[in-house]
């Protein structure tokens, strides 16, 4: 089980469902993502085939030959991705807040509640340097506001909430954190309009045989559940559920129904 957390994540941010598949009997692990917290950061390789195989090639550097991967946000566009590329290494799918990489852009592109959620932010990103003040100014606060704003209603004002805040704070400080994390997103917008954004959406539009699951909290106003149900047409087995109570970050503000959820599934897609 490898999980992959999103943007302005870290491995800890995906702590709880490594503790409970743990504690279930699993080889659970969470990564950070090249260019975020203590892995490499090489000024290249953010684009969506590269960090997939980082992926799949961890598998193997773990001594596995496949897992099943779950991905928060857009950890979860890297492991879709993953599962159409290595299909042998990807023995299932839970993505949370996550939608299959072709639901999104129809979303973005036909859907205005969800375009107006996610489109301003992308493009806004998509200019040099200014987006990386941003998130660096001030202490990275602006990492504690895209939290706060993207969460439930109860989570923001809890201990929890705040030892996150500060922490991810401080990973977002990390020198090269704030430019690499952009990279990723920069690459889905900018390859759009060029033939490797063509190529991309030519690989993810057949119909998965592994199991998915897509997980979303009921209140997330940035990546809505309809959109994460949307994926069903790229999936032969996809299953959603919605957490309560929960924002964009179902693992971090409802860390025990998103966990059950998970080890759930595994065991599911282990024949437990």
């Amino acid at each position: 089980m490898l999980m992959i957390h999103g943007l302005g994540g870290i491995w800890w941010t995906m702590r709880a469902p490594v503790v409970a598949l743990a504690e279930a009997g699993f080889h659970a692990v969470a990564v950070d993502l090249r260019g975020h917290g203590d892995s490499d950061k090489p000024p290249r390789g953010y684009d969506g085939w590269t960090l997939a195989a980082d992926i799949t090639h961890l598998i193997r550097a773990l001594g596995h030959t496949s897992a099943v991967i779950v991905g928060q946000g857009e950890g979860g566009f890297v492991a879709w991705t993953a599962a159409y590329r290595r299909p042998r290494a990807v023995r299932g799918l839970v993505v949370v807040g996550s939608p299959h990489p072709l639901a999104t852009r129809n979303a973005a592109l036909r859907d205005r509640a969800q375009r107006r959620a996610l489109v301003p932010r992308l493009l806004a990103d998509q200019a040099p340097r200014l987006p990386e003040r941003r998130l660096t100014a001030d202490g990275a606060a602006s990492v504690e506001a895209m939290l706060r704003a993207r969460s439930g209603p109860t989570w923001p004002d809890t201990d929890d909430f705040r030892e996150t805040a500060a922490l991810l704070r401080r990973a977002m400080l990390i020198p090269k954190v704030a430019h690499l994390s952009l990279e990723s997103r920069r690459w889905m917008v900018r390859s759009q309009f060029r033939p490797d954004g063509r190529d991309f959406r030519r690989t993810v539009s057949g119909v998965l045989d592994q199991p998915v699951l897509g997980i979303s909290g009921a209140e997330d106003r940035f990546i809505r559940p309809s959109t994460v149900s949307a994926s069903a047409a790229w999936a032969r087995d996809f299953r959603t559920e919605l957490v309560p109570d929960a924002g964009h970050y179902p693992a971090m503000e409802h860390p025990r129904a998103t966990s059950r959820l998970i080890v759930d599934f595994a065991r599911r897609v282990n024949g437990l």
